[in-house]
């Protein structure tokens, strides 16, 4: 058994802030529980590993408590509640897995922090299917990347290191030989995708909000159709016919987004333009699409409410069974709309992600370094997956689970078992 109050070094740590989930992190431990990485890390991975080990008391009406009695008014609240509201869902597998079961049984809905941009890309799937690749497949075969609407580094920082400019691929490919073209944002940070010998990506900027306007024509181009504007969104159309070529010329390209910042009307169906695009391509050669996600768990969320529930995020168990709707079930409605009557929030991972303002009862499950500008009901501070507790990750493909290990010792609970407690308790 391992001694984590012995200072020492871990090898090969899975980072578990973003969705790449990088596994090849050397962690330093001393001897009082502190973390720092000091392999293969990036700032997002040294934020999260490096916040001071803390174990605050539960607070009731702001006031430190035990954890037993915390559990107790977290039930109370939990039981005199006709809708209640579990959202945030800032945890890893076996967390979710415990907020199904607390769910269940007490009839609340389900809905996480990032749902608003995720389910753009779940509608696309409901709705008509799509064709998406894994790192994997990316890291070992892609010749062509386009990028739409994001920067990729300030969701995933390592993803050009990892699996872009990989210095090796299973099938020999020089992989700086690959392309990259970003498609649409303006005053994006296109330096990640510099090739090793120097070759710049090509931009073609525009406004967000004209993204439908630029995917839909770039498909009607790659479908052989021909448009009549000499420009769309402010990109020449000559220069979306030459994308198109290349797209059509390519033998494995691949197109990628974050559905997040597609944030205007009815941006699912530029998901979907998108993802048709994929489907057009693939009559002659080979492309995919890439969705990039597991921010704060949602990958975890979606995959464990699927598999027990039969249904993705925003499903509900306030008629004894399990029932989906994408608009009728999101936090923001809910709390609008006045029908929940008590909020569960968690966020295990991330101490900003702070639940929204309401008069609601609120429990909070959080991060130890939470700070809240207004007190909850209760808090229950619950431990760092994949430093204080062990877990399970989905990775943004949604194909490879990875684990968490424990890095130090630490009186805080996990989330499961808290949620366990209350369940009990009811």
């Amino acid at each position: 058994m391992e001694n984590f109050t012995q200072a020492a070094t871990v090898e090969s740590v899975t980072c578990p802030f973003c969705g790449l989930l990088c596994d090849d992190l050397a962690v330093d431990r001393d001897a009082a529980g502190s973390l720092n990485v000091s392999k293969n890390g990036c700032q997002k991975s040294v934020t999260f590993f490096g916040r001071l080990p803390r174990a605050p008391s539960p607070r009731i009406a702001g006031k430190p408590a035990e954890l037993k009695d915390a559990i107790a008014k977290a039930a109370e609240i939990l039981d005199n509640a006709n809708l209640p509201l579990i959202a945030g869902l800032g945890t890893e597998v076996q967390g979710m897995r415990a907020v199904m079961s607390l769910a269940d049984k007490s009839g609340a809905t389900l809905d996480h922090m990032n749902s608003n941009g995720f389910m753009r890309n779940i509608q696309v799937v409901q709705n008509s299917g799509w064709q998406i690749t894994t790192l994997t497949e990316v890291r070992n075969r892609v010749d062509l990347l386009v990028v739409v609407g994001t920067d990729i580094l300030s969701v995933f920082p390592r993803f050009f290191e990892r699996v872009v400019w990989n210095k090796e691929s299973m099938f020999g490919q020089d992989t700086s030989t690959r392309e990259v073209v970003y498609l649409g944002g303006r005053d994006i940070d296109t330096s990640a995708g510099i090739a090793p010998d120097g070759r710049k990506p090509d931009v073609l900027p525009c406004d967000l909000d004209r993204m439908p306007d630029v995917i839909a024509a770039l498909r009607a181009l790659v479908s052989g159709k021909k448009l009549q504007a000499t420009e769309v969104a402010g990109i020449e159309t000559a220069n979306l016919e030459k994308l198109a070529e290349r797209l059509k010329a390519a033998k494995y390209s691949v197109v990628v987004w974050a559905s997040a910042p597609l944030n205007f009307p009815h941006a699912e169906l530029t998901v979907q333009n998108i993802t048709e695009l994929v489907k057009t391509l693939n009559n002659t050669t080979r492309s995919s699409g890439l969705p990039l996600g597991g921010i704060e768990g949602d990958m975890n969320a979606n995959q464990v409410c699927t598999w027990i529930s039969g249904y993705p995020m925003r499903t509900s168990y306030a008629r004894a069974y399990p029932e989906h709707d994408p608009i009728h079930f999101s936090t923001d409605r809910l709390l609008a709309s006045g029908e929940a009557d008590a909020l569960f929030w968690v966020s295990s991972f991330n101490p900003d992600r702070t639940p929204p303002t309401t008069s609601l009862p609120t429990v909070v499950f959080g991060h130890p370094d939470m700070k809240l500008e207004k007190e909850p009901d209760v808090f229950i501070p619950v431990g760092m997956p994949g430093a204080d507790h062990k877990g399970i990750m989905f990775r943004t493909d949604n194909v490879v689970s990875l684990p968490l290990v424990q890095l130090r010792s630490s009186t805080l609970p996990s989330l499961g078992e808290v949620l366990t407690a209350i369940e009990q308790a009811l």
